[in-house]
């Protein structure tokens, strides 16, 4: 499979194109905006100064407590008489004039270290967003007017030895990019916040980064245009592919920059010369588009066509209230409800017996009864005892 051709542009005729080249593997690289932000968040740790308040700060006082029994706080107090810091509280993060709680020191861990490895993966990858225009956008680059990405313009001689801005602005006005550059000009606006008084001043935003192989003097030429910034081919920076961790970062190359990436980073049939040991990140997936994948003819064609069953979730009845509900989660119980049952009924039939029983012993002794009160009140009508 052939690679893709970058053309590459004339920076003294606008919209002339010279030749071409073609795209360095490192544009294919995966592109893993998790890596580009976690090198990024240490790398620019790796510039910060120590800072740390005075270890005398807060404890320029002979002050002491003093003591229990005066209805007052134990913490320390300035000695002294006559002015109103006498008695005050001291030495006590609480205390107006206090040292701070946990005192910043200067041997705190400021620098990170990085392995070169995730170094190089993640400069690979701000490399491969700079490619999609979609991403240079989405940063907020004005790109309208670019014939193309990555940008490639030819490294003359008379381009190597520019050394005025308005011949510098004359080639940006060519290739399209003066108009990246006017947003960083008119984004110039000052800080808010006491930064204003620390040497930072004012806040801008990033414009193009001119990616040159030989230079002969071509910084002098752009050094003073709002938010250009150049930088060697050689000395590839994450802080300047991916400013602020963001990846898509406006890049101008020139040809032999740009055609001695593969060098640089390899491709994925060979390693990089200058790069000991590294190989091109590959990807786990050489198509992302997984709904695309799915949904292709040579996996539609052989998968089973979707079944569409209008299922009815039954309604939730409760066990222990309906016998069947109980049959249908342990049918051993329609053996025990038979059971049961038939006890019942064994139960029933011999209480039956047994009341049956018992009404006829009483139906034949109220018989007796009866027979013998008759027997009783005859005798007694008989000899004269009751009269009627």
């Amino acid at each position: 499979m052939s690679r893709p051709i970058v053309s590459v542009y004339d920076t003294e005729n606008s919209d002339a194109v010279v030749g071409t080249v073609t795209l360095p593997a490192v544009f294919t690289a995966p592109i893993r905006a998790d890596v580009v932000h976690y090198v990024h968040t240490l790398m620019a740790k790796n510039s910060r100064q120590a800072y740390a308040v005075s270890l005398k700060a807060g404890h320029q006082t002979p002050a002491e407590s003093w003591g229990t029994g005066r209805a007052v706080s134990r913490i320390p107090r300035v000695p002294g008489g006559g002015t109103s810091r006498s008695g005050q509280g001291a030495f006590g993060n609480m205390c107006r004039g206090g040292r701070m709680f946990g005192p910043t020191k200067i041997w705190r861990r400021w620098h990170r270290k990085i392995s070169v490895n995730q170094r190089r993966y993640a400069v690979s990858s701000a490399l491969a967003a700079t490619a999609v225009p979609a991403l240079v956008a989405a940063r907020g680059h004005r790109i309208e007017n670019v014939p193309e990405l990555p940008l490639v313009i030819s490294d003359s001689a008379i381009f190597n030895r520019l050394s005025k801005t308005k011949d510098a602005k004359a080639v940006l006005h060519r290739i399209g990019a003066l108009d990246d550059v006017d947003k960083a000009r008119d984004s110039k606006k000052v800080r808010r916040g006491v930064g204003k008084s620390r040497n930072r001043r004012y806040t801008q935003r990033r414009g193009p980064l001119i990616v040159y192989d030989v230079s002969e003097g071509l910084h002098k030429a752009f050094r003073n245009l709002p938010g250009v910034e150049l930088t060697n081919v050689d000395n590839l920076n994450l802080l300047d592919l991916a400013p602020g961790g963001h990846l898509g970062r406006f890049l101008i190359w020139t040809r032999g920059a740009f055609e001695k990436l593969d060098s640089l980073f390899g491709t994925y049939d060979e390693a990089a010369k200058f790069k000991n040991g590294f190989n091109l990140p590959r990807s786990f997936m050489t198509n992302a588009d997984l709904a695309r994948i799915i949904n292709s003819d040579e996996i539609q064609s052989v998968l089973k066509p979707a079944v569409s069953v209008n299922t009815v979730l039954p309604k939730k009845r409760n066990a222990v209230k309906h016998a069947d509900v109980k049959v249908a989660l342990n049918p051993f119980h329609a053996t025990v409800r038979a059971r049961e049952a038939a006890l019942r009924n064994q139960d029933a039939s011999s209480k039956a017996a047994a009341l049956a029983a018992k009404r006829a012993q009483i139906k034949k002794r109220s018989a007796e009864f009866r027979a013998r009160r008759k027997t009783f009140y005859a005798a007694a009508v008989k000899e004269g005892e009751i009269t009627f």
